[in-house]
């Protein structure tokens, strides 16, 4: 019997995503919807990239953060959708082990690199509104370098850990994952191992990163408020905020999803609840990013507009 729980073990070679809805017109009607969305973030993320590398006004470390999490936009949402499409489409919805785990790794890496690349920008509008004439001094390029880099590579590392430990657990011959793509609590759900540890581990490693990330994100904010309350004219107080509002509007909707995600002990969130938040974070939020700092950026609006006509 051992010899059979053995093989049992290691039957699971890949895994079926079982998606959304099984009805076949519902399948399409997704499919459209989630395809229109992807390209539509795709293009939004690479106009801004294109517009801040063509125009040398847009040189400042400001907007090199915002093409950073433009960049990081564009792969954060390729890792998920365009294998949820294909699964849209698909008879069996499968995905091997390998790519499962190379799926969870980006998700959780690139999702982590997010939380650093918003605090450090959170710290170049603090600097930029509160220490207006240290601000050159304070950042240069280079240590705009050393903060872009430093959130890339820390965000790296921090996918290694948990995605360490939910590859090492056993997963026996029932192989369906009630998601459209490998996160970590149907996983865990699946698998037949005792996840306890993992989920210790992983728990206390979102809430570390998560929260010292908000934390840092929101002393910013209130200093920069506190900064804005100081000045004396309405119109200053209000063309202050507006250099901070697209940025504070991204970190909302981004930390709303995730800490109601992830900062949750216990997995008990139904499936369907679990699916539609994460549509919200994978598919929708990489969208809201660029269309919420073009259209509130003036700066950004008229280099578009100087970009446009040049061609």
């Amino acid at each position: 019997s051992s010899f059979q729980e053995m093989t049992n073990v290691t039957a699971v070679l890949d895994f079926r995503l079982l998606g959304f809805s099984s009805n076949p017109h519902c399948q399409i009607l997704l499919f459209t919807v989630f395809l229109a969305i992807y390209i539509l973030t795709i293009l939004g993320n690479m106009i801004i990239i294109s517009v801040v590398t063509l125009e040398p006004r847009l040189h400042s470390p400001m907007y090199k953060f915002l093409k950073n999490l433009s960049f990081l936009e564009v792969c954060y949402t390729t890792t998920i959708v365009p294998k949820m499409l294909a699964n849209l489409l698909a008879k069996r919805k499968t995905i091997s082990f390998a790519g499962c785990m190379a799926q969870l790794y980006y998700f959780i890496s690139l999702g982590a690199t997010e939380c650093y690349l918003l605090s450090v920008m959170a710290y170049d509008r603090f600097l930029a509104v509160c220490e207006p004439l240290r601000y050159g001094v304070a950042m240069t390029a280079e240590s705009y370098t050393r903060l872009a880099v430093g959130s890339w590579v820390t965000g790296g590392f921090t996918g290694f850990l948990p995605c360490l430990m939910v590859s090492r657990l056993h997963f026996c011959s029932y192989n369906l994952i009630d998601h459209f793509f490998c996160d970590i609590s149907p996983l865990l759900k699946l698998s037949c191992s005792d996840t306890t540890v993992t989920e210790a581990v992983i728990f206390i490693l979102s809430l570390l990163v998560l929260s010292s990330c908000f934390l840092l994100t929101l002393v910013s904010y209130l200093l920069i408020i506190l900064c804005i309350l100081k000045i004396p004219s309405a119109s200053g107080k209000r063309i202050t905020f507006s250099t901070c509002s697209s940025h504070l509007m991204v970190v909302t909707i981004y930390y709303g999803t995730m800490i109601s995600m992830y900062v949750r002990p216990t997995y008990n969130l139904s499936s369907e609840l679990n699916k539609a938040v994460s549509v919200l974070y994978t598919v929708v939020t990489p969208l809201l990013n660029p269309v919420i700092y073009s259209l509130r950026n003036k700066a950004f609006k008229k280099a578009l507009e100087k970009i446009v006509i040049r061609h």
